[in-house]
């Protein structure tokens, strides 16, 4: 599990990215929260936990959840 902050959300369009501990930007759809925190809003600046998944655009996190 990495872990990183979230640097921008935009819940209208429902997607966002989060800055690594490696100072690396991963994009993340909010479909990608893990289930047990989908129901709670995520905020820029809050501390998150998450897994990646490589794509051909570039990493994704998936299974995110707040720490």
């Amino acid at each position: 599990m990495k872990t990183g902050i979230i640097k921008m959300i935009d819940p209208i369009k429902g997607f966002g990215f989060i800055v690594t501990e490696d100072d690396d930007e991963v994009y993340f759809n909010l479909t990608d929260v893990h289930p047990k925190f989908r129901g709670q809003n995520l905020r820029e600046g809050e501390q998150v936990g998450f897994d990646v998944k490589r794509e051909i655009k570039g990493d994704r996190a998936i299974n995110i959840r707040l720490l």
